[in-house]
């Protein structure tokens, strides 16, 4: 019905726990930056659907996204007229069929595609990819993917296609191992990524961002072959990835950081002594109901000297397109907070409240404040 839009160009299939859009944006930039032109699909988005889709390192312009998805609800249309009662296509397979559209109407040689969950059953699993790239692996959603980092793994791994390139990052022992096994069964070259070379700079130190542009570089070699090094080295110290590591020169300043994991946490957690510089640092933080709350603010709280719990309204998670989700009670937060050691600690249900509250405390301390525990609560760091 829409003529198979992403067999019109080849790709790079990106899955993971962590670090999946930072290699999605970070494949694209090198691949650009060799002359390929490129897109890529990412999500969450904060304000519009239209930032899940960006063509040659920008979002859509409003004009391409409304014909792809004009194209793709005439589709959904006509296929739920077939399907049965209750059944319906969803929103992010709408949405991911769109971005199909969009990147084959704009043209671009190579589209790196962001999973959703998982990847067996995610709605990225069409794709003819030529590389697969495999971020890392955490416990996160196993009451959909499994309870264990083997079982989750397997999920992804699903995903990878014979006779292409597995690239994979920083896992465990066992992880690596299912990923092997995978790669012979399905005839295609593994390679396996640990850390960035320590005489490439990149514009963030964060140890994290490092082994994801690692992981990028892999997967866009996967691809074109043999990287120019000047070209990359230009990509890394131009690199600018909106909520990670994010750094903003405001008074006091401000670090945006989507974690919203314990990975993700502890990965934080890494990098923010050297962004810090010696200053305290006063954390603004909402967390989604369903994540493991403890392993979050467990991981932050020994590198945090406040922190200002808040919460993300139901009609910020529905702008979105997470209207089901819920957000994690302020007052629940700060009990978790304080059970993790930390002795400041303040309760805010209205983040643009708890922001100002966050950057007063900062501001009296000669700190920074830390804007994190979803990627949601973001947006309230520019009001």
């Amino acid at each position: 019905m829409l003529g198979m839009p992403q067999h019109r160009f080849a790709s790079v299939h990106v899955v993971g726990t962590n670090g999946k859009t930072s290699v999605a944006q970070m494949t694209a930039a090198l691949l650009e930056a060799h002359g390929v032109s490129a897109g890529a699909y990412v999500s969450p988005h904060e304000e519009r659907w239209s930032e899940r889709i960006q063509i040659g390192g920008a979002e859509i312009d409003s004009r391409r996204f409304a014909a792809a998805v004009e194209r793709v609800a005439q589709a959904v249309e006509a296929v739920d007229r077939g399907l049965g009662e209750g059944e319906s296509i969803t929103q992010f397979e709408a949405d991911t069929a769109a971005a199909f559209v969009a990147l084959a109407a704009a043209g671009v040689e190579v589209g790196v595609i962001e999973a959703g969950l998982g990847g067996r059953l995610d709605a990225t699993n069409v794709l003819p990819s030529r590389a697969t790239a495999l971020t890392s692996i955490g416990l996160e959603h196993t009451q959909w993917l499994g309870d264990t980092e083997v079982e989750i793994a397997a999920e992804k791994l699903a995903v990878l296609r014979d006779h292409t390139t597995l690239v994979l990052g920083p896992v465990s022992e066992p992880v690596e191992l299912l990923a092997r096994r995978t790669a012979a069964e399905r005839h295609s070259a593994l390679v396996t990524v640990r850390d960035l070379a320590p005489q490439v700079e990149l514009a963030s130190p964060a140890p994290y961002l490092r082994r994801d542009f690692a992981v990028a570089l892999a997967a866009a070699e996967a691809v074109l072959g043999r990287l120019d090094p000047g070209a990359a080295t230009g990509v890394a110290a131009a690199l600018d990835l909106h909520g990670r590591m994010e750094v903003i020169d405001t008074e006091p300043p401000l670090i945006l950081d989507a974690a919203h994991n314990p990975d993700g946490a502890r990965a934080l957690a890494e990098a923010l002594p050297a962004a810090a510089a010696g200053r305290e640092v006063i954390a603004c933080l909402a967390v989604l109901a369903d994540k493991d709350v403890a392993g979050v603010v467990g991981a932050l709280a020994p590198v945090l000297s406040g922190l200002v719990a808040t919460e993300i309204p139901t009609e910020r998670l529905a702008v979105a397109g997470r209207p089901g989700a819920r957000t994690l009670p302020a007052s629940a937060l700060a009990v978790a907070a304080r059970e993790a050691g930390l002795g400041r600690v303040e309760e805010e249900p209205d983040p643009a409240a708890a922001m100002a509250r966050a950057r007063a405390e900062a501001r009296e301390r000669a700190g920074i404040v830390l804007v994190t525990g979803s990627h949601y609560l973001l947006h309230y760091a520019g009001e």
